[in-house]
């Protein structure tokens, strides 16, 4: 399956079950008015609140999801929670799920949106990755949730803000050297005594540490594709993308 289906959407190109169905939308094919055109998902931004539930109730209706995606209220944070659990206004970063139908989905505009699936048995997850819930470790607790040796898990890195823009201050150098001196590798200075950051870099980092070695994606950059993606890093006020995933029944 291609990556890069069409400029609204893109399909997951990684070997996961055939259970297993996951997509990422991009900023095209829905009706909201600039600055967030055009299928923004997210209530929180501002925008017109008839023209997000048009755009949700696109999102069900295009891709046949077989319930409506369980949003999270999301705080650059590292808690997880089970799907099937989700009520509005739940404060995570994080969904899993065991069970076919239930659709783990986060909102993303430069921050990495990560996908996880076991190899063989039913169980997926979706977490928001940005800098501060990658140093404070949301992917460990994406993983260690699951509750199945890391090793039969899988990982699909999704749109985020590119290595060759995603500048950032010392502290968020720190956040991360002071945890591993290693990870110096994923930042290169800048002339303005700043550092280029590779959030995908990191990411593959600790995903090997925690034992996911089986990991895809990672190669666009939302900063740079304005035609397709939403840059909070860029605009400024803006919309959001929706990485979803979710499991039929076998």
């Amino acid at each position: 399956m291609s990556d890069s289906q069409s400029l609204g959407w893109i399909v997951p190109d990684w070997p996961a079950p055939p259970w297993v169905c996951s997509v990422v939308t991009t900023r095209c094919g829905g009706v909201s008015a600039e600055p967030y055109s055009s299928f923004n998902l997210a209530e929180h931004v501002g925008d017109d609140p008839f023209a997000v539930a048009h755009n949700r109730k696109c999102l069900n209706e295009r891709f046949k999801l077989p319930s409506p995606p369980r949003w999270l209220n999301q705080v650059h944070g590292i808690d997880v929670v089970d799907a099937a659990l989700i009520k509005p206004g739940c404060i995570a970063d994080a969904s899993h799920s065991d069970q076919a139908g239930a659709v783990c989905a986060v909102l993303t505009a430069d921050c990495l949106p990560v996908l996880l699936c076991h190899r063989e048995r039913m169980h997926v997850a979706a977490a928001h990755a940005g800098w501060r819930g990658l140093a404070q470790g949301v992917l460990a607790s994406a993983v260690h949730a699951m509750q199945v040796p890391p090793g039969q898990i899988m990982a699909w890195l999704g749109p985020a803000i590119g290595p060759s823009v995603f500048e950032v201050g010392e502290e968020v150098y720190r956040a991360f050297t002071e945890q591993n001196p290693a990870w110096r590798e994923a930042f290169k200075p800048t002339l303005a005594g700043r550092w280029l950051a590779d959030l995908y870099q990191l990411a593959r980092w600790q995903l090997h540490k925690l034992g996911v070695t089986a990991v895809y994606g990672g190669h666009w950059c939302t900063y740079t594709d304005a035609q397709r993606f939403y840059s909070y890093r860029r605009d400024g006020v803006t919309g959001r993308m929706a990485s979803l995933i979710w499991m039929k029944s076998q």
